[in-house]
């Protein structure tokens, strides 16, 4: 079982991102996941996001969006998840506050067959709209600040995150700030019928337990609000408005479209994420149950192939480390 689990491990992920979307020309997801993880390799560790911390709890429905979809976690009651916070950066010893970009994966199992993962960040909207101009925005940060100004002149499509960015203010705990799906999904209603919808996790909390400025900042902050306290966030959904693509997640949709507050997101514990049960997770944003469906978004096509190659590097390292691989994620 174990040489068969090698083989598969090896096989490189070929699939070009071209076979996944349209207009994303050559770049493939071996190369994202090189740019991303840069010259040094942290094995075992995710390329992206690497620093990060698992947590659980449920999520508990009030019934208002199960009109609009028949995914069975929209019914009146609670679903338990496993999740994790995290930082931008392929470090998974890097200071927290200085992370640009923070993230929340959520994985919700109804059963063998109906799973649901989300990955969501800070930011409401991308900067591009196709994954070969994101690929090139990663090479102008990787660049410096001159190159970096040179493409958003140059990419006039990144008004709308280039004024999120400016009034964004980082705060100092996960539980303090708004998450968002950033790429539109669809409802899937018993008729079939689709409305196209993005949404956010809006946090109750509104300020830290404590001020800590050292390296770990966040995770301790969230050890320590957890010990005193459920961690809870309003689960907003946005729908769709005329006009609005559902396809380009770099455009904000406007602040009158119509939002459904359709539960309670409730963290309850955290773990390590080395010994945590989210370590194990690919959580690819195309896992979705029976009730919601993918746009045509093509960056949403390139996170997911992203993911899978960045999982199938750590899970190989993990395997051929004999074991010590697996304490890291």
């Amino acid at each position: 079982m174990k040489k068969r689990l090698i083989a598969m491990l090896i096989v490189p992920l070929t699939v070009s991102l071209t076979a996944l979307a349209q207009k994303v020309d050559k770049v493939t997801a071996q190369q994202f996941v090189d740019l991303q993880q840069g010259e040094r390799v942290y094995a075992g560790f995710r390329r992206a996001h690497a620093k990060g911390i698992c947590v659980t709890g449920e999520f508990v429905s009030n019934g208002r969006l199960a009109a609009f979809s028949r995914a069975t976690i929209f019914k009146p009651g609670a679903t338990p998840f496993t999740g994790r916070f995290s930082i931008a950066g392929n470090n998974p010893t890097a200071p927290d506050l200085k992370a640009p970009v923070r993230s929340l994966a959520l994985s919700f199992v109804s059963s063998a067959s109906q799973q649901w993962r989300l990955a969501m960040n800070t930011p409401p909207v991308t900067a591009v709209s196709d994954p070969q101009s994101f690929y090139q925005q990663l090479q102008a940060l990787k660049a410096g600040p001159e190159a970096i100004t040179a493409f958003f002149r140059a990419h006039p499509e990144s008004a709308d995150f280039l004024a999120w960015k400016a009034r964004y203010q980082p705060t100092a705990s996960f539980a303090t700030e708004q998450y968002h799906s950033i790429n539109a999904f669809y409802l899937v209603d018993e008729s079939g019928q689709r409305r196209a919808v993005r949404w956010s996790f809006e946090p109750r909390a509104n300020k830290p337990v404590t001020q800590a400025q050292h390296k770990d900042a966040l995770h301790d902050e969230l050890q320590q609000r957890l010990a005193q306290q459920t961690v809870v966030f309003d689960w907003v959904f946005t729908f769709a408005g005329a006009g609005d693509d559902e396809n380009n997640p770099a455009k904000q949709w406007p602040d009158n479209r119509q939002r459904v507050v359709v539960g309670e997101l409730e963290i309850s514990a955290w773990q390590p994420q080395s010994s945590g049960h989210c370590h194990v997770i690919n959580f690819d944003p195309l896992v979705l149950p029976d009730g919601i469906e993918p746009t045509r978004d093509p960056i949403l096509r390139a996170r997911s192939a992203a993911y899978a190659e960045s999982y199938r590097r750590r899970a190989w390292e993990r395997l051929t480390a004999g074991g010590e691989g697996a304490k890291n994620d």
